[in-house]
């Protein structure tokens, strides 16, 4: 199945990693480039950015690296700018950046509030505005958002803030889908269950251990049905489907990958 996102440019927003290991952004990147498209690697962490790339052109593929805050209007506009000065095209926008906050409506203060829906939702509705009209020219694309069963399911932690902004990507990606679908522009959300990923970590590791991180990973194995937590791999080859012609009949779902958990909770 080797190139099967050949000739194509990905822009995958938030692909570098939050700590040591692999995120879902930083293994979509290396995936996607290992099937054959041209990466434009955004994170608000350049040197994180910069080590997707150098893993991507360590295997021989073509990636650049770009700095971009995807909450500020400006920023977003200029990164596009420039992978279009880089590429010429934008064929797969990958809208993987998210951030977590641990707290309920009443420990969450406004400003976290304001920063969370930022960051997980104000920037997917950003990078849309300024990447549509570019597939919308060149007579297609592909959009993949990542949202969590947090917006769909009570996971047990209460993070308000990242719940609702992971709960809204579903109904943003569908009426993306629904306006551009006779353009040729396809949307998907792909719906994570609990992963082990770096991102977890910090946030997480007192709502579940006491700052215990090995126990944290334990009991959160123990919710999932497979009895282990899913990782960065399996959102890449999730996206990885939904970003390529293979998945050219299907916009406007949702894909969950959750090892059964969402059925476990309903």
């Amino acid at each position: 199945m080797a190139g099967r996102l050949a000739g194509k440019v990905a822009m995958v927003v938030g692909a570098g990693s939050s700590g040591p290991g692999w995120g879902n952004g930083k293994a979509t990147a290396v995936l996607f480039a290992r099937e054959g498209a041209r990466l434009f690697c955004v994170d608000i962490n350049l040197e994180a950015a910069e080590e997707t790339v150098d893993l991507i052109r360590g295997e021989g593929g073509e990636a650049e690296s770009c700095r971009a805050d995807v909450s500020k209007a400006a920023e977003v506009e200029a990164m596009v700018a420039r992978c279009l000065e880089t590429y010429g095209r934008i064929d797969v926008l990958d809208n993987n950046v998210g951030i977590l906050q641990v707290g309920g409506p009443v420990e969450t203060d406004e400003a976290n509030w304001d920063r969370v829906l930022d960051v997980n939702l104000k920037s997917m509705f950003l990078t849309c505005k300024h990447v549509l009209p570019v597939m919308e020219r060149q007579g297609g694309g592909a959009i993949v958002n990542i949202a969590s069963i947090a917006g769909i399911r009570d996971t047990g932690v209460p993070y308000i803030s990242y719940s609702t902004s992971k709960g809204a990507v579903l109904p943003f990606t569908r009426s993306v889908a629904l306006q551009y679908a006779k353009k040729g522009i396809r949307a998907n959300a792909i719906v994570p269950g609990l992963l082990n990923t770096p991102m977890i970590v910090e946030p997480l590791k007192d709502a579940y251990a006491e700052g215990d991180i090995e126990q944290m990973i334990r009991l959160r194995d123990a919710q999932c049905p497979t009895g282990k937590m899913g990782d960065a791999w399996d959102v890449a080859y999730a996206a990885l489907f939904l970003a390529s012609d293979e998945a050219k009949y299907i916009t406007g779902t949702e894909l969950l990958v959750d090892g059964g958990i969402t059925a476990k909770f309903s």
